[in-house]
């Protein structure tokens, strides 16, 4: 099996993960307390199923602000060669993707709110058959790392 890459994402983005985490998990768990409050009213089922949901959103927010983000982290990581880009991630499944330079249509930056607060950047890169994602770089180093994918998919369509 061939070796783990090179370069990993910025550290930062624990901060963002553990932020839209905690959001995600109270969303989670308003939704499923109405949604079982109302089952609860309208079906009379059992009081005490409607704190189930809020049980599961902190047991799934106390995850997302702990473990999680770290185990992310540790295995996001990344490199780029002049024939490919070769992603890894996954927390419970690890998944590695090998990206042929010669197959890339166009590279882009992406920044949300969070993620402008902590200077952090996504490559997102495209291929017909979709499009791949290194989530979290410092701004200069993702725009560096955008023109200099985009550059390399170039010279291979002058190649090709």
């Amino acid at each position: 099996m061939r070796s783990e890459p090179s370069e990993r994402i910025d550290l930062r983005i624990l901060h963002v993960w553990r932020i839209s985490g905690i959001l995600r998990a109270f969303l989670f768990g308003a939704v499923g307390y109405g949604l079982a409050a109302l089952l609860v009213r309208s079906l009379g089922w059992t009081p005490w199923l409607a704190w189930l949901p809020i049980a599961a959103a902190v047991v799934y927010g106390a995850l997302e602000l702990t473990i999680l983000p770290r185990l992310r982290w540790e295995r996001w990581r990344f490199q780029v060669s002049g024939e490919e880009v070769y992603l890894q991630r996954g927390v419970w499944f690890i998944k590695r993707t090998l990206i042929p330079i010669a197959r890339i249509q166009h590279v882009d930056t992406a920044q949300g709110i969070l993620m402008r607060r902590y200077g952090l950047a996504a490559v997102d890169i495209s291929t017909a058959a979709g499009t791949h994602q290194i989530p979290a770089l410092a701004e200069d180093a993702a725009d560096e790392l955008r023109d200099r994918i985009a550059v390399l998919a170039r010279v291979s369509d002058d190649v090709v």
